[in-house]
């Protein structure tokens, strides 16, 4: 994950990229002249033919609500931690994912292959 922050008169904004997500933060203003802060999750996604396009999904989030999503976030941030601990355990997060699911769908078709001269019904038994 990288970080990036950025300050300009009166938005502040933050970018976190991890793999295919990008996660922004950014300061915007009322109406009335006060801050909020957006939250937004940007994940690319890959067409068939190559081309690519992206799904935003985005929070609002007001001074008022700050006190409690800090609580809430440290609290099931610490819980996961905690239960799980911080290494990264999903096999799609390994460096060798890709090759090792590559070789799974050779074997699996193999044994597809194997398993059609060999079907075997309880009755047959």
């Amino acid at each position: 994950m990288s970080e990036q922050g950025t300050k300009n008169d009166d938005i502040y904004a933050k970018v976190i990229r991890a793999g295919r997500r990008t996660y922004f933060f950014d300061v915007r203003s009322t109406k009335a002249d006060d801050y909020y802060l957006t939250i937004t999750e940007s994940k690319k996604f890959t067409n068939e033919d190559g081309s690519y396009f992206y799904k935003k999904h985005k929070i609002y989030l007001y001074k008022e609500d700050f006190e409690d999503f800090k609580n809430a976030l440290a609290e099931t941030t610490d819980f996961i931690i905690e239960q799980r601990g911080k290494e990264v355990i999903s096999e799609k997060h390994q460096p060798d994912f890709e090759k090792k699911k590559a070789q799974q769908e050779d074997d699996n078709q193999s044994i597809g292959t194997r398993k059609a001269y060999s079907d075997l019904e309880f009755e047959d038994i």
